[in-house]
């Protein structure tokens, strides 16, 4: 006997979505002038996700502050990051309001990183077990790749030929994009560092430098305690041993933290009027269309669903005897 397909939890990288689709689309606003490109963007975004990855359960994670393990760290870390434009901020508020109105659970954590609480729920799914569709560019995040757990990506570099709009990348994928081992993207980026985060990184060493010290010693640890480094790789990385040490403490993620929603509440129920409201009142003329239809062709399939078992329910009470001159020699009379 097969073991029954496992259900499917989406969790969303909101920031990561919001600027995406802030700066794809320019120039959208309603007619009282307000900005509306970023929230259609998501909107569309997460519709896709939807159709495409049919989960049961999903939510979007939003960050909420820097947690002071890494800030103690590398004070300087994320501090050249430039203020979210005025466009772009006066967005997530209503953003924030829609996304459970598409019946999708809308989730931070005070003072705690999207990749963090994405982590401690992708293990939260790994003992469950729940397969697990994380949609994100953030690179911290490939190192939770596993048996069971995915990126979802729609990167043309990631697609490829005859694969349509999206791809999962999981295990061999990460490990043909970056030469190791989805568990060991930690000990490559304790290496290289990371530009996006303000993460200094050892002098000279890139990505493939990176991957090469990893596989040929087998991990950043037994690297780092070797007592018989290459010449070359002694010169670069002696110098930086102490950075490296941060960098790694810095690019963990929390496995643990407490969640604030149990995944198994996170159950995918729109409420099609409100959300029809509000995108209505964006003035997302195509789009309110769309959930329109969506609406109406799921109340129609309710409505059959619901007639067909009021035969059947009727069927039950009638006299065998009833049932049985039904099922012969009056059908054809009948049906």
């Amino acid at each position: 006997m097969s073991s029954p397909t496992p259900k499917r939890l989406l969790l969303v990288d909101g920031h990561y979505y919001l600027y995406r689709s802030f700066f794809a689309i320019r120039g959208l606003r309603n007619s009282r002038g307000e900005p509306t490109n970023a929230i259609y963007g998501f909107v569309k975004a997460l519709r896709r996700m939807l159709a495409d990855l049919k989960p049961d359960y999903a939510a979007v994670v939003w960050d909420a502050g820097l947690p002071e393990r890494r800030t103690q760290l590398q004070p300087e870390y994320k501090q050249h990051r430039e203020v979210m434009p005025d466009d772009l901020d006066v967005q997530q508020e209503p953003l924030q309001r829609i996304v459970p109105l598409m019946g999708v659970a809308s989730l931070f954590l005070e003072n705690t990183e999207a990749d963090d609480l994405i982590a401690s729920y992708v293990m939260e799914a790994c003992r469950s077990p729940i397969e697990c569709v994380v949609a994100t560019n953030d690179k911290d995040i490939l190192q939770m790749v596993r048996d069971g757990v995915s990126i979802y990506s729609t990167a043309k570099a990631d697609l490829g030929e005859g694969n349509g709009g999206f791809k999962l990348l999981g295990v061999p994928e990460v490990r043909e994009k970056w030469g190791v081992d989805p568990a060991q993207i930690a000990d490559v980026l304790a290496l290289t560092g990371d530009s996006a985060d303000n993460i200094a990184g050892v002098p000279g060493v890139g990505g493939k430098t990176a991957a090469k010290w990893i596989r040929q010693y087998g991990s950043l640890e037994k690297l780092l305690e070797s007592e018989d480094l290459d010449p070359k790789v002694s010169e670069k990385l002696l110098p930086s041993l102490e950075l490296v040490r941060a960098n790694r403490q810095m690019v963990a993620l929390d496995l643990d933290l407490p969640l604030p929603l149990p995944i198994s509440e996170m159950g995918i129920k729109p409420d099609y009027d409100a959300l029809i409201a509000a995108l209505r009142d964006c003035e997302f003329r195509s789009l309110t269309a769309e959930v329109e239809r969506e609406k109406a062709r799921l109340v129609e399939g309710r409505e059959t669903r619901d007639e067909c078992q009021s035969r059947e329910k009727a069927a039950a009470k009638m006299p065998s005897s009833f049932v049985f001159r039904l099922s012969t020699s009056e059908q054809g009379e009948l049906f």
